[in-house]
């Protein structure tokens, strides 16, 4: 058997292969938080257009959980942004495609990422949105990582934070696997 996929009841633990996974964050919580942090969103945008640029593919759970939950005109756009080598661990150069095609002159802007790490692919795009002269601009992630880093800036909406170790599911992958797991859970790569 090559690729098994065991899944425990309620998702305590998951097995795929030679890795295990441990339930970091469940999904209630993550609904939770949602709520909550779009109640705030609902009340800072209250009658105004919002554009959505959701960084693929890690963000594409935060942000259609999220956008189900705003009340107010919701325009979506994407852009890809990737900075994982080849083995799916360690930071590689920052690569972005399709900002250039987004016209975000004059509109109030929510870019939304998966997870907060070091910092740089949210602070990159941050810079090259602001260039394209949004009437405002605010950040979202899903994870904010505790680990040290060498910027001030975090975003301005997190929805929950976390220790610093491999992170997957609710949009989060390893080697493009383990994106449709509902909560958060800690890749032990044994």
């Amino acid at each position: 058997m090559k690729k098994l996929l065991f899944v425990f009841p309620f998702l305590f633990s998951i097995c795929w292969g030679e890795m295990r996974t441990e339930l970091l964050i469940g999904p209630e919580e993550i609904a939770h938080r949602l709520d909550e942090v779009a109640r705030t969103i609902n009340r800072e945008y209250a009658d105004q257009e919002l554009t959505v640029v959701m960084i693929m593919k890690g963000a594409i759970c935060v942000t259609a959980d999220l956008i189900r939950r705003l009340h107010m005109p919701v325009t979506l756009e994407y852009v890809r942004a990737s900075s994982y080598g080849q083995n799916g661990t360690s930071r590689g150069n920052l690569k972005i495609i399709g900002l250039d095609e987004l016209n975000l002159t004059d509109k109030n802007v929510l870019l939304i990422d998966d997870i907060f790490d070091t910092g740089h692919t949210m602070t990159t795009l941050m810079a090259h949105v602001k260039d394209k002269n949004p009437k405002s601009l605010k950040s979202l992630v899903l994870l904010l990582k505790n680990t040290p880093r060498q910027i001030t800036y975090v975003p301005e909406y997190v929805i929950l934070p976390v220790e610093d170790r491999f992170v997957v599911g609710y949009g989060l992958d390893y080697k493009e696997l383990y994106r449709g797991l509902p909560g958060i859970y800690c890749l032990h790569l044994e």
